[in-house]
């Protein structure tokens, strides 16, 4: 299949009932103000023990699927059932094919940046990423959905998510792209988020899952060389505490698979 780039990603090269259906089984831009909460204030709500900001605001970029822009702008899964998930490996709704990586495990913290880093409990957010080799399912390719996902956030603010570890292509560093919605019924389109935005990986670990997987990650090593954290399109801009927070933090390795963990602050 022919792959088409777009500016907004900054590709360099190839690389309504459905919610509803799914939602009874699942629940029974920018600011530079940033600040450290107290230790009271940490002991009632670990999503404290980072610096709270407020997310930059990001493009969805030419892939979204969420109905709104990019090549194929009608395509919309958001609406399909399924789509509410934990495990974003397999396709769904009637697709199958399963995208191949070293596993991740992502927990996302969803805060409210100007009460304190107060849990957003029954927010909606829809994640979405590469394959190991850089190409977005629904667009790449015609015959899988997979990576993306939307999750539902508990009393803490939690939503988690099993996927694999994102791919590198040529423009762009090693990210996942969200939205983050009100509510499941809020889940229609992308243009109805609260919150459009993007999550980088720490340098370190990428160069070590392309490497040690560099059959799955044929392309990694060589795109992550290319690649400048501090030069990215979509990062570059940010505040320093913006950047350590959309920063995803990690732990394990490329053999055992890994855990990672961000904090997304809401206005």
């Amino acid at each position: 299949m022919t792959h088409i780039h777009t500016a907004a990603e900054g590709h360099q090269d190839d690389h309504d009932l459905g919610l509803r259906h799914d939602l009874p089984r699942l629940i029974g831009r920018r600011s530079a103000l940033g600040f450290l909460l107290g230790a009271g204030a940490l002991a009632a709500n670990p999503a404290a023990a980072l610096q709270c900001v407020v997310n930059s605001t990001e493009t969805a970029g030419p892939y979204p699927a969420d109905g709104t822009n990019g090549r194929g702008g009608s395509i919309n899964v958001l609406t399909q059932e399924g789509i509410i998930r934990e495990d974003l490996r397999p396709s769904f709704n009637g697709m199958s094919p399963t995208a191949e990586g070293v596993p991740l495990e992502v927990t996302l913290t969803l805060v409210d940046a100007n009460d304190g880093c107060t849990p957003l409990e029954g927010h909606a957010l829809y994640l979405w990423h590469c394959d190991a080799i850089g190409k977005y399912s629904l667009y790449d390719y015609d015959d899988r959905n997979n990576l993306r996902g939307v999750g539902i956030s508990d009393a803490d603010g939690v939503v988690k998510f099993t996927t694999i570890f994102p791919g590198c292509y040529n423009g762009r560093w090693p990210h996942f792209h969200f939205e983050v919605f009100a509510s499941a019924d809020e889940i229609v389109t992308g243009r109805d988020s609260l919150l459009t935005s993007q999550i980088s990986l720490p340098e370190v670990d990428c160069a070590a899952v392309y490497s040690t997987e560099s059959g799955i990650y044929s392309n990694g090593t060589s795109n992550l060389r290319r690649q400048d954290y501090d030069r990215d399109m979509i990062f570059a801009d940010n505040t320093e505490t913006q950047k350590e927070q959309q920063m995803m933090q990690l732990s394990g390795s490329p053999q055992q698979g890994y855990t990672g963990s961000c904090i997304i602050g809401l206005a």
